[in-house]
């Protein structure tokens, strides 16, 4: 196993540890985006809303594995939540994340 399957196969096995008990998928991608195509049944609330809705995530009770289009956001969401008492995972892009479901 080399380094770079180290820490994605971590992450890879982070994320499925979080679906497996039942996470919602945070879509943090922009309107139009979500509207051109999501996972179903994901949560969306685009990055720049993340603030002040923090407590509609929280109401949720659950794990949260955030997305969007390459993982920069979600990262940076997962971080928030995280810091907000949240147990978040960034999934990276939507895409290769719905091909994991």
């Amino acid at each position: 196993m080399g380094f770079l399957d180290f820490i994605f196969g971590s992450k890879k096995r982070q994320v499925d540890e979080f679906l497996e008990n039942g996470a919602v998928i945070l879509d943090v991608r922009s309107q139009r985006e979500w509207d051109a195509g999501h996972i179903e049944n994901a949560v969306h609330i685009p990055l720049d809303q993340l603030n002040n809705r923090v407590d509609e995530i929280k109401k949720l009770s659950k794990p949260v594995v955030t997305c969007c289009a390459s993982g920069v956001r979600s990262a940076k969401a997962a971080k928030f939540l995280n810091l907000n008492n949240i147990e978040a995972t960034n999934g990276g892009g939507w895409v290769s994340l719905k091909g994991k479901l």
